[in-house]
């Protein structure tokens, strides 16, 4: 088929395919800039050599089908290579920019065939009813060729192709990759397209002319996927066996050149570890797309394992696209392998549900050892027997979510995953190195207040540092669920914004009656349910929200938001403990959300359950800085468990572009300034205090309340006969003389300052009090 005379040509070499959407068709590389533009080349010159690909190859049986293990190949007609002067693509940059990678070399694809293409005994079953054929008996070795002694259908473990045969007058073969259960998998050469690689694979095990042109027509189809992380199909062919004259179906395939994630794997192996979490999260994050964009088009791809992904350079491709169907197909025969499939295959089929277990699978598989395809086939070790588990909740949960049993509790899409698990990523990043990880959430706005920081200001010196929010304070300090742009009701709901709280909820409930004039759609949304709960948990009666909270699970049991108001309403009503099990579920939804965590570390504390919210708000603290209800959360836990260091670390690490950064600082001094009872303050918290105090923004008021603080425990200190070991002190001298002359002035400064008579009169008589001890 022509392409379109305005379509742009791919200029990797070797290759004929066309951009679209800023990559190409075939190989799925970014256009290359022009020679001239490469450093120290001459224009119109380019690297020689050839650019590879890889196959996955090798054979291992599958449940109901076949798998296959990848072997490493290379250079040939097609992709690209690097040469001096050009540069990576940036599109092969995998782990979302979070985790670096090392690219995957490639090799001549002529390294990765068979020299003596033959398929082990152990390996050999029939086509048909999977029982094993083939096998030798008294010493003799097992037939190649014959039929099964179960069920009569014939089998063949000889290549049906040789080297140098032209199959469909097009594509010659070069040699064995691989056997699989359809039979041989062979390279060959395309002669019609500038000679690039391409691998032939059986389509259709059968004698039936008329099914296999129905096969082959059937899945033409599968031309059609172009994306840069899916291998590319090229053809459908029909050929002759040399031996029998029988027709041969065959699905004609991109060569990647690269190593399989199964490959991979197996070498961390060999050294007794699995994949670093982080990679195989990245790895994960990378497919997922992918399989997003085959559900787009009602496809299924069924059979996602390590095998079935190869890494060439940084980019990460699916490739053996035999497997994928329709979703609506209920005929053509379903491959998949034990310890990836869900239990539902059989009975319901496969589903981008599905599809997204075998991925949960498949990252359990790559980040720790168990017998996923015997005692925990369909389930996962005990979290507490296995260390990556045990110490990365969010990644257990995203697994859970994943691959839990019932498809309608598993993630929503496949973008919805690729969030989550992104979410994980950054978190684990973080926790491994300190360094947060802030990105934009789809699905939450940032926190609308923050929640629980103290008054930079306060003037009562004897009021607890972090009181503990009150629920209200929670309820409107929480982020929002962000209103879904595809709902009906989402430009309705964004006029409402500035409306007062008492006409929003008399706006919504009038809609919800079905208000005349207003479409049945918006009646209907579950955002304009969602909006009318806010509205009556936050600003009417919260009971009132009960009934439209049922209503909304009953209308879909899996939408997080239904636990998400839940909690909300249970903070209102006074049930902290059902409040953080409602939240709990949101964060078993959401496991790589920080709004998620913050709102069930917040409801923990609330609960008495200051070991869980430490946890909790400790991960989001790390991830994201913006978050200052974290910090202040974090720091009245630490507090609560006698952790005074720990909460000055979490306070002062409040970053100065924060609204809350004077208020987190002033908490600090506060609490350095708050010894043990009974104690004195030491001499280095008293030092560090001053200097903290010295370097705020403050207001007069504020400055000479807070140096009174620190000279009044330096002065306890020195009465108790401690030293304060030389220095100056908030800006004076550390003798008992001149801590009380600093005492004296601070007052008067703040008598000054203050709004009433009677207060003014209490200062001066504290300044009277503390001022040294004179005779005149």
């Amino acid at each position: 088929m022509s392409e379109p005379a305005a379509a742009a040509r791919c200029n990797q070499p070797g290759c004929g395919g066309t951009i679209e959407g800023g990559y190409c068709n075939q190989c799925g590389m970014a256009p290359s800039p022009p020679a001239s533009a490469a450093a120290g080349q001459p224009a119109g010159s380019a690297p020689s050599g050839h650019s590879p690909s890889s196959v996955s190859v090798g054979s291992s049986r599958g449940s109901s089908g076949w798998s296959r293990s990848s072997v490493s190949s290379g250079s040939g007609p097609s992709g690209s290579q690097r040469g001096a002067g050009s540069s990576r693509p940036s599109r092969g940059r995998l782990g979302a920019g979070l985790v670096s990678i090392p690219p995957v070399p490639v090799v001549d694809p002529a390294g990765a065939m068979l020299t003596d293409p033959q398929v082990p005994e152990k390996r050999r079953f029939c086509g048909k009813c999977d029982n094993p054929v083939g096998r030798g008996r008294d010493g003799s070795p097992g037939r190649t060729e014959g039929f099964c002694p179960h069920c009569g259908t014939s089998f063949s473990f000889e290549p049906r192709l040789e080297r140098g045969e032209m199959v469909a007058g097009q594509y010659e073969v070069t040699g064995c990759l691989a056997h699989g259960g359809l039979g041989w998998i062979y390279l060959g050469v395309d002669h019609n397209l500038g000679k690039r690689w391409v691998v032939l694979k059986g389509l259709l095990n059968t004698s039936d002319p008329a099914a296999i042109e129905a096969a082959v027509a059937e899945r033409r189809f599968l031309a059609e996927v172009k994306h840069p992380n899916i291998v590319g199909v090229y053809n459908f062919v029909q050929h002759p066996d040399r031996r029998t004259g029988e027709p041969a179906g065959y699905i004609v395939m991109e060569y990647v050149g690269g190593r399989s994630l199964k490959e991979i794997l197996a070498d961390r192996h060999k050294a007794g570890e699995s994949l670093p979490l982080p990679v195989a999260l990245a790895y994960a994050v990378e497919v997922l797309p992918a399989l997003g964009h085959l559900h787009s088009r009602g496809l299924v791809y069924c059979d996602f394992k390590p095998d079935n992904a190869i890494q060439t350079e940084e980019q990460l491709k699916l490739i053996d696209m035999g497997g994928v169907r329709r979703i609506d197909d209920q005929d053509s025969a379903i491959y998949g392998t034990r310890g990836y499939q869900a239990r539902e295959i059989e009975d319901v089929g496969p589903s981008p549900s599905y599809d997204l277990y075998t991925v949960g699978r498949a990252l359990a598989v790559m980040t720790f050892k168990f017998d996923y395809q015997g005692k925990y086939v369909y389930t996962l070790p005990d979290p507490a027997t296995v260390p990556v588990l045990a110490a990365n909740e969010s990644f257990l949960r995203a697994l859970l979510r994943a691959t839990d049993p019932d498809p309608g509790r598993r993630f929503a899409s496949a973008a919805e995953m690729a969030e989550q698990l992104t979410g994980v990523l950054r978190e684990v990043l973080s926790a491994g190195d300190g360094q947060p990880r802030a990105t934009f959430s789809t699905l939450f706005t940032p926190e609308v207040q923050a929640i629980g920081a103290p008054d930079a200001a306060l003037s009562n010196d004897t009021a607890p540092v972090l009181p503990v929010p009150p629920a209200a304070e929670l309820i409107a300090g929480l982020p929002l669920p962000v209103v879904d742009s595809d709902d009906p009701a989402a430009g309705f709901l964004a006029t409402l914004g500035t409306v007062d709280p008492a006409q929003r909820i008399s706006t919504l409930t009038g809609v919800m009656a079905g208000q005349p004039g207003i479409p049945a759609a918006v009646t209907e949304s579950a955002e304009t349910r969602f909006a009318l709960v806010r509205a009556l948990i936050t600003d009417g009666d919260p009971a009132a929200a009960t009934s439209l909270i049922t209503d909304a699970a009953a209308a879909d049991p899996g939408d997080w938001r239904v636990s998400w108001y839940r909690g909300l309403h249970d903070l209102a009503t006074g049930n902290p403990p059902g409040a953080r099990d409602a939240f709990d579920v949101v964060l078993a939804a959401l496991p790589g959300a920080p709004a998620a965590k913050l709102a069930l570390g917040l409801t923990a504390e609330a609960a008495g359950e200051p070991g869980q919210a430490a946890g909790l708000l400790r991960v989001v603290w790390t991830v994201d800085r913006s978050f200052v209800s974290a910090a202040f959360g974090l720091a009245r836990v630490c507090l609560t468990a006698d952790d005074r260091e720990g909460a000055i670390a979490v306070l002062t690490a409040v970053p100065e572009t924060s609204s809350r950064y004077v208020a987190a600082q002033v908490a600090a001094v506060r609490i350095r300034l708050s010894p043990p009872s009974p104690g004195l303050v030491s001499a280095d918290d008293l030092h560090k205090a001053g200097q903290q105090v010295g370097k705020l923004q403050l207001d007069a008021a504020a400055r000479h309340r807070l140096t009174a603080a620190v000279l009044r425990a330096a002065l306890n200190r020195l009465q108790a006969g401690q030293t304060m070991n030389g220095g100056r002190l908030a800006g004076h001298e550390t003798s008992e003389r001149a801590v009380r002359l600093g005492l004296e002035d601070s007052y008067r400064a703040q008598a000054k300052l203050a709004p009433d008579r009677g207060r003014r009169i209490e200062l001066v008589d504290l300044a009277n009090e503390f001022r040294p001890r004179t005779w005149s």
